[in-house]
């Protein structure tokens, strides 16, 4: 009884500890997507997690690190979306519904919580190893996740269907969002899905 005690202080500090680096991880996550990896700050994140900016350091050893944690934990949100819709449709309608979901209205709209590759994909390749290692981690899960939906899965071609997939995908949310023109943006959407469906229709 007298151990129990003794550790329960420390408990309570780590599991504090431990709530406010979800609170930093999941601004930051946020944050990359809306504004962009250099246009994050470390004091704004930490403003946003209602932390001083002197804590952070108790969490990360550098911004880079905070940046690599806030893009993998931003591309397991997204992968774990798409899971989640496959797992709610029958699977012969699941990269279906999946590309619905990916190129919706409520999608496009929503940076801050959506795809961070669509994103942030064109910062990449200036950001730290670190932090292309996370991101390239989730990307990957991402093709994967396609590929498992293909009846031919495990086999070469599922595979290359999956990036060609997920590049269009990408790519289609990408431009939709960069253009100001409503309607362009809607035919982008509306082409891509109408040629990634598997009737083609």
């Amino acid at each position: 009884m007298m151990d129990v005690m003794r550790k329960t202080p420390t408990n309570i500090r780590s599991a504090a500890k431990e709530a406010s680096h979800e609170r930093i991880v999941q601004a930051a996550a946020r944050a990359i997507r809306r504004s962009g990896y250099d246009g994050t700050g470390v004091a704004d994140i930490m403003k946003e997690a209602g932390l001083t900016h002197g804590a952070f350091y108790a969490h990360f050893e550098s911004r880079e690190a905070m940046l690599a944690e806030a893009a993998d934990r931003a591309g397991a949100e997204a992968n774990a979306v798409a899971a989640r819709v496959i797992a709610a449709v029958p699977p012969e309608q699941s990269l279906q519904a999946m590309v619905q979901v990916y190129l919706s209205k409520e999608h496009l709209a929503s940076i801050e919580t959506g795809c961070p590759v669509s994103a942030l994909g064109s910062e990449m390749p200036r950001q730290s190893p670190q932090v292309r290692r996370a991101a390239t981690r989730r990307i990957k899960e991402m093709i994967d996740l396609v590929a498992r939906q293909s009846p031919d899965w495990g086999q070469p071609g599922a595979h290359e269907r999956a990036l060609v997939t997920v590049a269009t995908l990408v790519g289609t949310l990408t431009l939709a969002r960069a253009v100001d023109d409503p309607a362009l943006s809607e035919s982008l959407c509306s082409a891509a899905m109408k040629n990634l469906s598997p009737s083609g229709a």
